[in-house]
C-alpha cells in the first residue's frame, strides 16, 4: 500500500514539475513574442513591428498623410519607432518633463517649450503629471496639445493619428517635405534638428538610423 502511495506522490510530483515547465515556457514565449511585437529591438523585431503597424494604423495614417502632405513612410516608420505598432499604443510617464513643468507653474523658468505659466494657471498635480507623459502611437508628450489648442484625449483616443499628424505638420511638417529625415526624427524625439557634429542627442543613439531604415519598409497604399 505504501509503495503505491509512493507511487501516486512521485507521479503527481511529475505532473507539477511538467505544469511548471509549461508555464515558464509559455511566459518565455510570451515575453518573446511581447518584445518583438514591440518594434522597439532590433533587426528580429522589426517584422513583427511592421506587421502590427500596418494593420492597426496603415489605412488611417495614409489618409491623413495625404490631408496633409506628410510622407505616409515617414509616419509609419515613427509610429514603430515610438510604439511598436501597439494598439493602444501605451503611455510613458516621464519625471524630468515634470519637474520642469512645475518650475514653469510656480515661475521659477519661464517657459518650457511652448508651455509658459498662464498654459498651467490652476492646473493640479495629476493634470500637470498628463502633461508630462507621452500618449498615442506617435508617443507625443501631452504638453504637445498646448500648442495646438488640443486635449490629451485627442493623442490618445480614437482621434490620436489625425492630431498627432497636425501636430507634426505644424511643428516641422516642411523639414519632411524637403525630404530631411534625419532632421525630422531628431525633431521629434529632442525637439531640435540634426546636429552638425554628427552625434545624435537621442535617448537611443541608434533612434535616427533605426527611423530611417523602417521606412524602407514602407509604401503609399493605392
Amino acid at each position: 500500500m505504501r509503495t503505491k502511495n509512493n507511487r501516486r506522490s512521485a507521479q503527481r510530483w511529475k505532473w507539477a514539475i511538467a505544469g511548471l515547465i509549461v508555464l515558464l515556457l509559455s511566459a518565455l514565449i510570451f515575453s518573446e513574442l511581447n518584445r518583438r511585437i514591440d518594434g522597439q529591438w532590433k533587426r528580429a523585431g522589426e517584422w513583427w513591428g511592421l506587421q502590427a503597424t500596418e494593420k492597426n494604423y496603415g489605412d488611417e495614417v495614409q489618409k491623413w498623410s495625404a490631408h496633409y502632405d506628410v510622407p505616409f513612410p515617414y509616419l509609419m516608420a515613427l509610429i514603430q519607432l515610438e510604439s511598436g505598432g501597439r494598439k493602444p499604443a501605451g503611455r510613458r510617464f516621464e519625471e524630468h518633463v515634470f519637474e520642469r513643468l512645475k518650475e514653469v507653474q510656480v515661475g521659477t523658468r519661464t517657459r518650457y517649450e511652448n508651455v509658459v505659466e498662464a498654459d498651467l494657471d490652476g492646473a493640479n498635480d495629476e493634470a500637470i503629471r498628463n502633461l508630462a507623459t507621452s500618449w498615442g502611437p506617435f508617443q507625443l508628450m501631452g504638453y504637445k496639445c498646448i500648442l495646438l489648442d488640443l486635449q490629451i484625449r485627442d493623442i490618445r483616443g480614437q482621434d490620436a493619428i489625425r492630431a498627432g499628424v497636425e501636430w507634426i505638420d505644424v511643428t516641422y511638417g516642411d523639414v519632411l517635405r524637403k525630404g530631411s529625415y534625419e532632421d525630422a526624427f531628431h525633431l521629434h524625439n529632442t525637439g531640435k534638428p540634426f546636429p552638425k557634429s554628427g552625434e545624435a542627442l537621442t535617448y537611443h543613439p541608434d533612434y535616427v538610423e533605426k527611423g530611417i531604415r523602417l521606412m524602407e519598409g514602407y509604401t503609399p497604399r493605392k
